[in-house]
């Protein structure tokens, strides 16, 4: 318990400072461009990373929001409980969950509908000898075909929104004090732990898009729709009174609002 105290601790350091919720977004789009022109320019050697079947990506990124959804979900509802002592207010914030899991759905249905309505059946990947007949990537893919269109990274969109989110969320631990209670003090370490190296599986993950695949449109509209999502209802919607709110801080919105607008 010791060294999960000592690891959450680090963690409560690095990723609960305003800093980090005011300059990761900035920090998510420089690298994305900067990773792209480095694959561009001068592509890195083939390594584990660029192969899409690593473990990283097959058992964390493809699932991201569930991940994300189901880690975020025990951490609101014990902190927020812990900060007003009222379930309606625990349940109005937990709609944040569901305010994301709209975004995720109704963002990669546009990707994938982008891709269908842009993409042509190719009889190999070089896109070679291209089918006429109208086919869906599915029938393409049915028939031993090749699908190519502008497909937006979902990636670059996913990691962007999932890592922001908890660090906005995160934000809470500031009002935390769980002296009292020990088993709240173990409940929210462990969570503060999963979630801290959840971000940072999300951020290298992120990384790694930028430098291994897509080309740099593709990411820079993932990126951008990750960025538009997270801006949207934390720094938009989520001030608002009809709004699921903001984590609860007892400084008030002002000083969270101000942070946005700098």
């Amino acid at each position: 318990m010791e060294h999960l105290e000592r690891c959450a601790w680090v963690l409560r350091g690095t990723l609960v400072r305003a800093a980090v919720r005011r300059y990761l977004p900035w920090a998510l789009a420089a690298s994305m461009l900067a990773g792209s022109l480095l694959k561009e320019l001068s592509p890195l050697p083939e390594s584990y990373l660029s192969n899409k079947r690593n473990v990283l990506n097959v058992y964390f990124v493809k699932v991201a929001w569930a991940w994300t959804f189901c880690l975020l979900l025990p951490f609101i509802a014990l902190t927020n409980y812990h900060l007003t002592g009222k379930a309606g207010l625990v349940l109005r914030r937990l709609s944040t969950l569901l305010v994301g899991t709209a975004i995720w759905y109704v963002c990669t249905a546009i990707f994938s509908n982008v891709e269908h309505y842009t993409g042509s059946c190719y009889q190999s990947p070089a896109l070679e000898g291209v089918r006429n007949e109208p086919l869906s990537k599915q029938q393409c893919h049915g028939q031993g075909g090749f699908w190519h269109g502008f497909d937006i990274s979902g990636h670059s969109f996913l990691l962007t929104f999932c890592a922001l989110m908890i660090v906005e969320e995160m934000a809470v631990l500031h009002e935390v004090k769980t002296d009292r209670s020990h088993c709240l003090r173990v409940a929210i370490t462990a969570l503060v732990v999963a979630l801290g190296f959840l971000t940072f599986i999300w951020v290298w993950m992120f990384l790694c898009t930028a430098v291994y695949f897509h080309n740099l449109s593709q990411k820079v509209f993932g990126t951008l729709f990750g960025l538009l999502g997270w801006y949207g209802t934390y720094g938009f919607w989520y001030l608002k009174s009809f709004s699921p709110g903001l984590p609860p801080q007892s400084c008030g919105s002002n000083l969270k609002q101000d942070s946005y607008k700098r």
